[in-house]
């Protein structure tokens, strides 16, 4: 149906030009663009090498291969190089494509590959056009017509959540800067209303509970409430409550170093886009108290602490979930510490089915299980089986600020129910953990005993992980019972715990979007076995004395945050 109605948009009425003139609203990367045009396309986790040749005709490795090479949000790479190569690249890409497939062929044609292509092209048409002559500039507007066309056919068959914002969002951008398309935008920015009531709910969250796509979501409703506001309408009452109730959680998800918590799939987030929406949204700059999107959020000094602490999503929202259930990141100033291992779909099936399994986060993990599990036929990559039961309590006094968390994600299989408790101190200078793994009621504590029966009595193991961040150098220290972690602004903390488990320093990798392959790490492990109903490991993340080249990195935090 999408080929069908594609065809058909090409006897439509095609627009003639701009109402007005366009602003560019997406950033895009330097160096990603500088790439494109030293012919070296990294997309979805491939390189391929193709210097002189066009983006249309290199070989195509993954379908996510080329449904990005089509969504042409490369387009923003190439205008932040903007010399004469990055624009001559961009106009012959972009031309090129008109005449390959602007006519309704090709795998460019779905909801919301149109959708963020349109936004792009529209962004970058005074680059595009410079130079034209009347025949191509008309073929580029005939296209964008059809595109427009298309996207009002069939936005409705996007699938809910940010696939159909982006639709939407290139709707009601066709619609208000192309002349014949003004009649499509009453009827986007309702609908754009209604998915924002449907989509986003109370707490400014959406259902996959994926930071970094919270916040693209986000960036999209803030570039459309702009481009409507600008023409003069007013967006929808949900649109605009959307925008309020996200903002905050956005806050409350970003560490000290302006880098979004990497949970449930979600990356950092490109660099500034965090920024340059909450400055589009306006309002108060407050952050979400409690729990946000079901994280909880530990900030003190320097220090921000960002804990799972909801259930994974469901249904057709875990598709890319992660087991990350009571797993924690910690950055100090502009420095990430602990981390999770990331989103492996850019590297293969093998790395992005490891990087949802629990043993990839920084929490408690029995051997050869996960706290959520997939279905058995491993259909459309659901979880099957997650926590009944997630609860936790953030409290804070003169001391610091506390977090009591617990899920039974371990109690259909071994009986087991995790609890994490920590504690910041009011400098950010100590975080102060006890992982406890334990049969509770009387239920679990018969199925714990046929689990020991089976093992011969030799104790259900586990480990307690903290991956840490690339940049980070790790040594055992103390003969072996403790760990230093040495950043690169110079501050140096230490690992300690209680001694009732094994202490090792082990490989792990950390999996981040746009490299080639993952980078080597390493991860403090605590193993140990539960041998009774419970057992219970405490912990320590304290920093040491500041050195001066880590008082200097502190002078640099306190400028970008005044800036």
């Amino acid at each position: 149906m999408h080929r069908l109605h594609a065809r058909l948009s090409a006897l439509s009425r095609p627009a003639t030009g701009f109402v007005s003139q366009p602003e560019p609203r997406t950033i895009g990367s330097f160096a990603r663009g500088r790439q494109l045009t030293a012919g070296n396309f990294l997309f979805a986790g491939f390189l391929i090498e193709a210097r002189g040749r066009s983006i249309w005709d290199v070989p195509v490795p993954d379908a996510r291969f080329e449904e990005e090479i089509h969504g042409c949000a490369w387009l923003d790479d190439l205008a932040a190089v903007a010399d004469a190569t990055a624009c001559e690249n961009a106009r012959a890409w972009i031309f090129e494509w008109v005449e390959r497939y602007g006519r309704g062929s090709g795998p460019g044609w779905t909801p919301d590959l149109t959708g963020r292509r349109i936004i792009r092209w529209i962004n970058h048409a005074l680059l595009l056009l410079n130079g034209q002559d009347r025949a191509t500039s008309d073929a580029y507007f005939r296209c964008l017509g059809r595109q427009t066309i298309f996207l009002s056919r069939r936005w409705k068959a996007a699938a809910p959540g940010l696939p159909r914002f982006e639709a939407l969002t290139g709707l009601v951008y066709a619609g208000l800067s192309l002349t014949g398309m003004e009649r499509h935008v009453t009827s986007a920015a309702a609908a754009l209303g209604r998915e924002c009531a449907r989509e986003i709910n109370s707490e400014g969250g959406i259902p996959t509970r994926n930071p970094e796509e919270l916040l693209e979501v986000f960036t999209l409703l803030t570039w459309s409430a702009s481009a409507l506001a600008e023409a003069g309408r007013t967006p929808a009452k949900p649109h605009l409550a959307a925008i309020e109730r996200i903002a905050p959680t956005l806050r409350a998800l970003r560490h000290a170093d302006g880098g979004l918590a990497r949970f449930q799939g979600g990356g950092r987030g490109l660099e500034g886009r965090l920024d340059q929406a909450l400055v589009h949204a306006g309002g108060r700059a407050l952050t979400a108290h409690g729990l946000a999107m079901g994280y909880a959020r530990l900030a003190s000094g320097r220090t921000t602490v960002i804990v799972d602490a909801a259930r994974p999503p469901a249904g057709s929202a875990s598709t890319n979930a992660h087991a990350s259930t009571l797993a924690m990141e910690l950055t100090s100033g502009r420095r990430p510490v602990i981390v999770n291992c990331g989103s492996g779909m850019g590297f293969g099936p093998d790395w992005r089915r490891a990087g949802r399994a629990t043993p990839s986060h920084s929490t408690l993990a029995i051997h050869g299980f996960s706290s959520s599990r997939l279905a058995a036929d491993g259909a459309r990559s659901q979880f099957a089986d997650v926590p009944e039961q997630v609860w936790a309590r953030p409290e804070g006094d003169a001391y610091g600020y506390r977090l009591t968390a617990g899920h039974n994600g371990y109690v259909p299989t071994h009986g087991l129910t995790h609890i994490r408790q920590l504690f910041l101190s009011t400098d950010g200078r100590t975080l102060t953990g006890d992982d406890t793994l334990g049969a509770m009621a009387v239920a679990d504590r018969r199925r714990f005993e046929t689990i020991m029966e089976r093992v011969k009595h030799q104790g259900v193991p586990f480990a307690v992980r903290f991956h840490l961040h690339p940049d980070v150098d790790a040594a055992l220290d103390l003969g072996g019972s403790a760990v230093s972690m040495a950043l690169k602004s110079g501050e140096i903390w230490v690992f300690r715990h209680d001694g009732n488990a094994e202490l090792t320093l082990e490989p792990s990798v950390y999996l981040e979007n746009g490299r080639l392959k993952p980078r080597a790490t390493k991860q403090i492990v605590l193993s140990a076995h539960v041998l009774d109903y419970a057992l219970q490991l405490g912990w320590t993340l304290a920093k040491a004395q500041d050195t001066p080249h880590a008082i200097r990195d502190t002078h640099r935090d306190e400028d970008v945050t005044a800036e």
